[in-house]
């Protein structure tokens, strides 16, 4: 058949077919084959559309319908019209609906709605390793939730954590005397979290700290004094910002992560002050 069109026919973007249909037609050398992808066909108006136009050119039709009635219907319209009608999910389906004991769901959309989320995931990852740190400050803006506090109070592991859940999370560090950027009070207040901690805890992640990096076991970094300090001057900035505050002693990162993103979904409900 010279000028053949293939009608590459989807519920949902047709993205998997029109691959797999050109994959097969790079096999034949100077064929001169079309392809038409026809996508959201959700409904018996649209396969007697689709029935009509491929008819009108003398194509066929390659489909990845996953409803099983539509599929059913476009097989039987397609005999009666004597078009070639070629499946190419429905015998997988059925085969895997055998080897996992369980029926297919039918529903168009789901791999790629699978790779949005993994899309998301990994975009949140880049986010938050870009903007780790006070990085790239004047796009704080663009995340979806921003963490800030003194020294070794967990922002860092707490933003690479919420980022594998899907949140593109940046942090600021707080340093007493010295101001955070203007940016972190100039975006939306109700996406920033200051993090909290008892000072004795804060003393022993510092200590530990200290000897890794090795510094002096006295030093103003690890002083119970000077930590109090700084974490009085971090309650000043979260009231300034009028930041919402997430006490993260004795707490896994699992829970302060599901603490804070309650937080913030709770806060970002309420109307704009």
């Amino acid at each position: 058949m010279n000028n053949l069109t293939v009608f590459v026919v989807s519920g949902g973007l047709g993205t998997s077919g029109d691959q797999l249909v050109r994959t097969a037609l790079a096999q034949f050398a100077n064929n001169g084959t079309n392809v038409a992808v026809i996508p959201q066909v959700r409904s018996i108006e649209q396969v007697e559309e689709v029935i009509a136009q491929v008819s009108a050119t003398s194509g066929i039709i390659v489909h990845t319908l996953v409803d099983e009635f539509l599929r059913r219907k476009l097989a039987d319209l397609a005999v009666e019209h004597r078009i070639v009608e070629l499946d190419l999910i429905g015998p997988l389906l059925g085969r895997l609906s055998v080897c996992l004991g369980q029926e297919a769901v039918g529903k168009p959309g789901l791999y790629r709605k699978m790779r949005e989320q993994d899309l998301k995931r990994i975009e949140a990852i880049e986010f938050a390793v870009n903007h780790d740190d006070g990085k790239r400050a004047n796009e704080l803006g663009e995340a979806e939730i921003v963490l800030t506090g003194v020294s070794r109070v967990g922002k860092t592991p707490l933003s690479m954590y919420l980022s594998t859940m899907g949140w593109k999370t940046g942090n600021v560090p707080l340093v007493k005397g010295i101001q955070p950027p203007s940016t972190l009070f100039e975006i939306d207040h109700r996406r920033v979290i200051g993090l909290m901690i008892e000072p004795g805890q804060l003393v022993a992640y510092r200590k530990r700290r200290s000897q890794h990096i090795g510094l002096l076991a006295q030093s103003a970094y690890t002083m119970p004094e000077e930590l109090v300090e700084e974490l009085e001057f971090a309650q000043q900035i979260f009231r300034r910002g009028r930041f919402a505050t997430i006490d993260i002693t004795d707490k896994p990162i699992e829970e302060s992560a599901e603490e804070i993103v309650a937080r913030v979904e709770r806060e970002l409900s309420r109307s704009r002050d």
